[in-house]
């Protein structure tokens, strides 16, 4: 241990490794733990295998093999694991999430219990709450995702409104953009389905069906 206080409170915890102020200073019986920065851990008791690099990263966690890089990341984890956040404030909300992967900027920021969820680029899957595997690659893309299931969008602003929609791909800037609860739909190029809040519509090609509105074309 290195640094004021760090693993501090440790008493049968083994193999853990602490390096800045309070870092796993709670520690009791957690092992097999890495905590680096600024209060790094420091709520962690029992937690394994976790490891945290960055200001305050992990700072409540009770969860196992959790990996947090970044200020914030992940920070308010309690018993979720097995989540990986990369970047400032991924994860920031996550409490019991199981298995998600954050990278970039407050990606998959305000996730509590969703899982399976994947999330790179500044604001990616930002307000998902409880959605499961959800992936979303470009800024902002899913942005507004709460329960939405098994998305998948990869361009910036990619299905941005989509709030509980489910198993809808969108790939190309602002491609499902309106889509909020729509079903089933397939949109790549630019603007595809842009207006669109139907079900099981299908559209390839540069604003394809950009003002479509209903379903089933």
């Amino acid at each position: 241990a290195s640094g004021f206080s760090a693993l501090y409170r440790n008493t049968t915890g083994n193999y853990n490794t602490a390096s800045g102020y309070k870092a796993l200073y709670s520690n009791t019986e957690g092992k097999y733990n890495t905590a680096s920065g600024y209060e790094a851990l420091n709520k962690n008791t029992t937690g394994d295998y976790n490891t945290a690099s960055g200001y305050s990263a992990l700072w409540k966690n009770q969860g196992d093999y959790n990996t947090a890089s970044g200020s914030y990341a992940l920070n308010n984890n309690s018993t979720g694991h097995s989540n990986t956040a990369s970047g400032y404030s991924a994860l920031y909300s996550n409490t019991e999430g199981n298995k998600n992967t954050a990278s970039g900027y407050e990606a998959l920021f305000l996730n509590t219990t969703g899982l399976g969820n994947t999330a790179s680029g500044n604001g990616a899957l930002y307000t998902n709450t409880r959605g499961n595997y959800n992936t979303a690659s470009g800024m902002y893309a899913l942005y507004k995702n709460t329960e939405g299931h098994e998305n998948t969008a990869s361009g910036y602003y990619a299905l941005y409104n989509n709030l509980a929609g489910d198993r809808n791909t969108a790939m190309g800037f602002k491609s499902l953009y309106s889509n909020a609860q729509g079903l089933y739909n397939t949109a790549i190029g630019y603007y595809s389905l842009y207006d669109n809040t139907g079900d099981r519509n299908t559209s390839s090609g540069y604003k394809s069906m950009e003002n479509n509105v209903g379903g089933g074309n």
